[in-house]
């Protein structure tokens, strides 16, 4: 995460003002910002429990859009149908079964729509206090632009698309658990699309609770939780990758991106921090 803390101070000041002697009206929106706030954690928790039964599908609203101004990327935006993220739905339905969830439709994903503004951006290399601040901004963000075509969503997805032809790495993206909202960033390019799906599927599954399995300084995954056959002999090289780790690893110090989710598995530790371990 990356600004420093002198700097989110300053801008967050427009949520948050620092000045004590400040006009009524700005008092009053503060409180305003803090119900709502209030509002959306309740209702934040509320959720997290149903997910957490797995008795219902969990419907999540995916939001698409353009991180740029390129018209490849608006052009593929329009490309994009109901059918955008079937891929992901059948991920979950094909793992929920292998561990023996009493759900054919774990999670069903709906595309919520296209918006024209972006989520505000995730501090890099910045403090605690840094990601609080952001996290509350991120979720007062969501209230005002998340509602319309979202009714009846437990979950939230921004899927930013970057023009590949503009930059060959996105962000980094982020699932909070305790805000049931994601911002993922992935490429605009159908041939690349499938990879997307693995970035979106990590991305909810931080959603619902799942850590990463991954080192994140040498970016390998750590065995056994981030391993999908953490049993296999010889351990090396693994056929699948664990989705929370994000690669498949092909030796101790050397791993690579599947293609497709058809090469990505939820392992064990992962099942059961999003509560199916115990729902069969």
């Amino acid at each position: 995460m990356h600004a420093q803390a002198a700097g989110v101070a300053g801008r967050y000041t427009g949520i948050f003002p620092r000045n004590r002697q400040a006009p009524v009206f700005k008092r009053a929106r503060i409180a305003i910002l803090l119900l709502i706030l209030a509002y959306v954690g309740v209702s934040a928790l509320t959720a997290r429990a149903r997910i957490a039964s797995w008795e219902r599908p969990v419907r999540v609203a995916v939001f698409t859009i353009a991180a740029d101004d390129s018209p490849a990327t608006r052009a593929y935006l329009e490309s994009l149908d109901a059918g955008a993220f079937a891929d992901v739905e059948r991920f979950f339905a094909e793992e929920a079964s292998r561990h023996g969830l009493r759900l054919a439709r774990p999670v069903e994903l709906r595309h919520a729509g296209r918006l024209d503004t972006v989520p505000p951006p995730a501090p890099v290399n910045g403090s605690r206090l840094d990601a609080i601040l952001w996290s509350l901004h991120l979720r007062w963000w969501v209230w005002r632009h998340g509602g319309d075509g979202a009714q009846a969503a437990q979950v939230r997805l921004f899927v930013l698309h970057h023009d590949p032809a503009r930059v060959s790495t996105v962000p980094h993206s982020v699932g909070l658990s305790k805000g049931l909202v994601g911002v993922v960033h992935v490429f605009a390019n159908r041939s690349q699309a499938a990879q997307n799906a693995i970035v979106i599927a990590h991305e909810l599954l931080h959603t619902f609770g799942a850590g990463d399995k991954y080192d994140p300084v040498a970016n390998q995954p750590v065995h056994p939780d981030g391993y999908a056959e953490p049993g296999l002999v010889p351990r090396h090289p693994q056929r699948f990758a664990e989705i929370m780790a994000g690669r498949t690893p092909l030796s101790e110090s050397r791993s690579e991106m599947p293609a497709s989710l058809d090469d990505v598995v939820i392992g064990g530790r992962t099942a059961g921090e999003i509560g199916w371990a115990t729902s069969r």
